[in-house]
């Protein structure tokens, strides 16, 4: 069934010697190899037929006609045309298909933009996106089973094959009274979240709420079953002496804060540590006596609008997705927000990002303002922004249904490590306006494809430019958006939808990292491995 077996990487070039008469188990030996020198491989494993069949992440068998892609928390499983099954033994790694080459399974480990980070380097906070930096220290040697009866595929929901929807809030605009309002309509829908809280009343807002000043108020929402999790320390930012001052000596307020996502631009963030003076060593210390495991990547996979919702499928993040998702706007709107898709997710390229900001800010200042000074810097920054999006508009056949580069691969939740020690990265979907994002078509599609979000949310935000927002007025819920959120807690009440924490949600993933399958003398599969994963038998 195998023709060749092949170990590729930057510093790895080898072919793997396997016995073409083995008919249960292919084992390739990767224990005796040094990965010392590499982030990145892949096995290219060639079969000599095709692949008929691709076990896809909504658990249905789809063909080999598009490229197709199978991340650690989707089945690991493919149909080969003689109808043999074939499955990993290990979750880990990503297995691609290139639709141009049925005959050739790609096990990817890293590939680039799968697990990504955010730097910001140098000045007007430039970033890049980089890979995380990984151990390959594998318990088993990777193999592929080729069962006779039937394959076991395993639920990435604590709710048997259900789908999963998880909540991170930044609490930038928080304040003690709207702290409350959300909290009585997550108790009154039933909906749990991962709540990021600033430990330091610092702000230039003074009813901006903060541990320090509402202690009693977030204590409330553990007592609800909520998680509590760093939004950095304070809402503003202090002056460098004083912020590593902070970042080094501050002490949890609580017991069991997992998770740290980044706010702004504070110098200690995780997004800015190739930038500021905390070493790796320093940096990772302080997460590590702070019980800190979780930190965000400081990406969004895309924006959730109608029919974008589930983060692992890579064909919901597409630029005719977006534009469908939103089709009731008017053509201004629709194109502004097309173009600001092209440059953020399409291209995501920071060059363009800053000269999109550049020529937004410079527009404001020349027609609100009236600086005319700024008119020429704006159309400098214009005309080099309209050749690649016209570009991208000229070629709009293929490139409309081309998955964003950061979404492509369906990242959600991955391994770094900063110095000695390994911490839990998550990647988001941007969740803002909450009558589209939630709407009874995009639960139902959540339901129907057994789909997962990790929302990045604003709760709180007040302005009235976000359209479909929680609170529409001072302590007032919008009607529409009360409705969304009242279908979804039933979705969960009847285990339709699995909503945990963050943490929780880690926790249970957890045991897909030590998943070892193997096969018995009768050809069939089992988890040699105890685990709480639910399994069931494929065929």
């Amino acid at each position: 069934m195998i023709k060749s077996i092949s170990i590729i990487s930057n510093s790895i070039n080898k072919n793997v010697v396997f016995d073409a008469n083995q008919k249960q188990k292919m084992v390739i030996d990767l224990l005796n190899l040094d990965f010392s020198n590499t982030n990145s491989f892949d096995i290219k494993i060639e079969f000599n037929q095709s692949i008929s069949q691709f076990r896809n992440h909504d658990y249905r068998w789809i063909n080999c006609e598009k490229d197709r892609i199978a991340n650690e928390f989707c089945p690991k499983i493919i149909k080969l045309k003689n109808g043999q099954l074939v499955q990993a033994n290990i979750q880990l790694g990503i297995w691609e298909i290139n639709k141009i080459n049925s005959h050739v399974l790609l096990w990817r480990f890293n590939p680039e933009f799968s697990e990504s980070i955010t730097n910001y380097t140098g000045n007007a906070n430039r970033k890049n996106i980089s890979a995380v930096f990984k151990k390959f220290n594998f318990v088993e040697n990777p193999s592929l089973l080729f069962p006779e009866n039937h394959a076991l595929e395993f639920s990435r929901s604590k709710y048997s094959f259900s789908a999963i929807a998880c909540f991170t809030d930044h609490c930038d605009f928080d304040t003690l009274e709207n702290l409350e309002v959300q909290r009585e309509f997550f108790k009154k829908n039933q909906i749990i979240i991962t709540k990021g809280f600033f430990l330091n009343h610092f702000s230039k807002r003074a009813d901006n709420a903060s541990f320090q000043s509402n202690k009693e108020e977030l204590l409330k929402w553990i007592k609800d079953g909520h998680e509590l999790c760093y939004h950095s320390l304070s809402q503003s930012i202090k002056n460098d002496d004083q912020s590593f001052q902070d970042y080094n000596q501050f002490l949890p307020p609580l017991n069991d804060l997992k998770v740290w996502i980044d706010h702004g631009y504070q110098p200690y963030n995780f997004s800015l540590l190739q930038k500021n003076r905390l070493s790796n060593e320093d940096f990772e210390k302080v997460l590590t006596d702070k019980n800190i495991t979780t930190l965000w990547n400081y990406i969004d996979s895309g924006t959730a609008t109608n029919g974008v919702i589930n983060q692992l499928n890579p064909n919901q993040f597409t630029l005719e997705s977006f534009l469908n998702g939103n089709k009731n706007l008017d053509f201004v709107k629709r194109l502004q927000l097309t173009i600001k898709n092209i440059i953020y997710h399409y291209y995501n390229d920071d060059q363009m990002i800053l000269k999109y900001q550049n020529a937004a800010g410079n527009f404001k200042k020349v027609i609100f303002q009236k600086k005319i000074k700024f008119i020429f810097p704006f159309i400098k920054d214009f005309f080099n922004l309209s050749i690649s999006i016209f570009s991208v508009l000229l070629s709009w056949k293929s490139s409309k249904s081309e998955p964003f580069k950061l979404a492509k691969y369906s990242p959600l939740v991955f391994k770094h490590i900063i110095d000695q020690k390994e911490f839990y990265i998550f990647q988001t979907l941007e969740m803002l306006d909450f009558q589209k994002s939630l709407s009874k078509n995009n639960i139902d599609t959540l339901i129907k494809e057994k789909g997962v979000f990790i929302a990045h949310t604003y709760f709180s935000v007040p302005m009235e430019y976000h359209t479909g927002r929680l609170i529409s007025s001072y302590k007032t819920i919008d009607q529409k958006v009360f409705e969304n959120f009242n279908l979804l807690g039933e979705k969960i009440k009847n285990k339709e939808i699995w909503n945990p924490t963050l943490s929780e949600l880690i926790a249970y993933w957890s045991d897909f990292e030590r998943l070892i399958l193997d096969i018995n003398q009768n050809g069939n599969v089992y988890e040699k491995t105890e685990t709480i994963l639910e399994n069931r038998p494929l065929i």
